[in-house]
């Protein structure tokens, strides 16, 4: 069990890696005010935008969006787990609890960056 979740857990923070370049390269807009790299405010660079391309600027929002929200809850869902396996004090139930609840977090990250990955193949301009 160890060595799967280890296995998991080194796939999703590996995939999201690979994943950071994409997503910086999505803030920098040539409509945008940037400060040094990243856009201070980007929905005024969705709005001076025609069809397709606001259409493909506010789905990237979104999914931006999602994708800092799971994070955060995955973040937090581990730590809560955690805190819980720790406080177990050896009942069996409670631990056995924790480490499904931190599996289960782990596979729904997984999933989640699965289908980030395919969304970004799918639409390279989002």
């Amino acid at each position: 069990m160890k060595k799967i979740l280890a296995i998991v857990v080194s796939l999703v923070l590996g995939v999201a890696t690979l994943n950071s370049p994409v997503v910086v390269a999505h803030q920098i807009g040539s409509n945008a005010r940037t400060f040094g790299a990243v856009e201070t405010n980007i929905l005024t660079g969705c709005g001076s935008k025609d069809g397709e391309e606001a259409i493909n600027c506010v789905l990237g929002l979104v999914v931006d969006i999602m994708t800092i929200g799971i994070g955060i809850l995955g973040v937090i869902g581990i730590s809560v787990s955690g805190v819980q396996y720790l406080t177990a004090g050896g009942n069996e139930e409670k631990t056995r609890k924790a480490k499904r609840r931190i599996f289960e977090i782990v596979i729904g990250l997984v999933a989640y960056v699965l289908i980030y990955a395919l969304l970004k193949w799918l639409l390279p301009s989002l």
